[in-house]
């Protein structure tokens, strides 16, 4: 028998994939579970495991082409008798579906990374756990259903296009869904990290050319597009600074960072103001079981991605400066899981330390709210006792859903948050 290896949809947002490299050759041996090629998503590098035993027998897709979610990339031959039948049957190029129809016969692999694993449908979108007779969960999920006797077929995925994570084992076992790994030794003196320092490096281009969009910038085009039907608006405020730039002064030498802090500023105040952290559906307002705070960092050869620091209310600020400096990290070498980047519920946009004094931010498909921090200035203001003084402060803009979101919700937010760095920072290292 011969079998097709398809696209496989690695994000929810993933509509077409690049092929990085070939693991395996035409002709090679390949086991069930083995990877055979390696995949670009819209945000990262994840490697492809074979669904089926059999022998590698005929590329469709080389290295460095692209392919939409579904069509198939290469053939397998269960025998080395069909490879030359499985040659025949391929097209001269690569092939791509002529019928949008999604193919009957599904196949899952499993897309990895030295960190962690996480298993994806190569079938169409339109497939998920309960609409297939074949239950797609990650290798973590299936190891903690086992351990806790729990059957797959009963729980619900939460993951993209209904895959089952740990999380929702932990939820069908009534326990409290644990957030990521940290370390747990007492903080050491590191670096902040340069990425949030410095404007991204962009390869020479000459005058003249056209460059074609990678795989992430696509992506992020086809979010910025889908953010047009929703009904947004801005509301800003500025926030004096003092209070917050001695801390992070006092903390720096301990590893925090300034975006670990305003990160859990941010959460924090979500917790005392759940709408902000809500987003809209078609059955209604959506409020999410965690506070998850996304931030926008800029990849070196264009586009952009949002690290989620998950729980970011519950975790202390040096694990989360840790937690923040390796999500970076592994963004930038494009080894971040889905969850990682698309589990967001609150997005945070700093340009400030480019300068930028306040600009806008376009909203996040799925989310409610996206705030803007521009940078901390000194600014002559007038004190309480009629006098003049310096202060530092900077300005931020919120944009929302107005669909969820009503103005006087959104200044409420920013009204707290401002009061939690001007008045009570100290209260974030506790």
């Amino acid at each position: 028998m011969i079998h097709d290896i398809f696209m496989p949809a690695l994000s929810s947002t993933m509509t077409e994939g690049k092929i990085v490299s070939w693991v395996k050759s035409p002709g090679d041996k390949v086991a069930k579970g083995e990877t055979v090629v390696v995949v670009e998503s819209d945000k990262a590098d994840m490697d492809v495991e074979s669904f089926y035993d059999g022998y590698l027998a005929t590329i469709l897709v080389e290295a460095g082409q692209e392919a939409p979610v579904g069509d198939a990339i290469a053939l397998i031959a269960e025998t080395e008798a069909e490879i030359a039948q499985a040659q025949q049957k391929a097209p001269s190029s690569p092939q791509k579906s002529p019928d949008p129809t999604p193919p009957q016969k599904e196949e899952v692999v499993a897309a990895t990374t030295p960190s962690a694993t996480a298993t994806a449908t190569i079938a169409p979108p339109a497939s998920s756990n309960g609409k297939s007779s074949r239950i797609v969960a990650s290798p973590r999920a299936k190891k903690l259903a086992k351990q806790l006797g729990i059957a797959l077929n009963t729980v619900e995925g939460s993951g993209p296009y209904g895959r089952i994570v740990a999380d929702d084992i932990e939820k069908a076992a009534g326990k409290t869904p644990t957030p990521p790994a940290i370390p747990t030794s007492s903080p050491a003196p590191i670096s902040p990290p340069p990425v949030a320092t410095a404007p991204p490096t962009h390869t020479p281009i000459t005058a003249g050319e056209t460059v074609p969009l990678n795989t992430l910038q696509k992506a992020v085009v086809q979010n910025m597009m889908a953010t047009l039907q929703v009904p947004t608006f801005h509301v800003g405020y500025t926030i004096t600074t003092d209070e917050l730039d001695q801390l992070y002064k006092k903390l720096k030498s301990k590893g925090v960072t300034k975006t670990a802090l305003l990160a859990k500023a941010v959460a924090v105040t979500l917790v005392k103001h759940p709408l902000v952290n809500a987003n809209y559906s078609e059955q209604g307002i959506r409020y999410p079981q965690s506070i998850n705070v996304a931030i926008a960092v800029a990849m070196p050869d264009g586009g952009l991605i949002t690290p989620v620091l998950q729980n970011a209310d519950k975790i202390d600020i040096y694990s989360l400066s840790r937690t923040w400096k390796d999500l970076v990290a592994r963004a930038r070498s494009k080894q971040l899981q889905p969850e990682e980047y698309n589990s967001g519920t609150f997005t945070l946009s700093n340009l400030g330390m480019f300068g930028v004094d306040r600009f806008d931010a376009i909203l996040p498909p799925g989310q409610g709210s996206i705030l803007a921090i521009g940078a901390s200035s000194p600014q002559v203001v007038a004190t309480d006792d009629g006098l003049f003084g310096v202060k530092h402060q900077m300005a931020v803009n919120i944009t929302c859903d107005h669909r969820v979101i009503y103005g006087s919700d959104a200044a409420a937010f920013l009204q707290e948050f401002a009061n939690l760095l001007e008045n009570d920072v100290q209260s974030l290292t506790m």
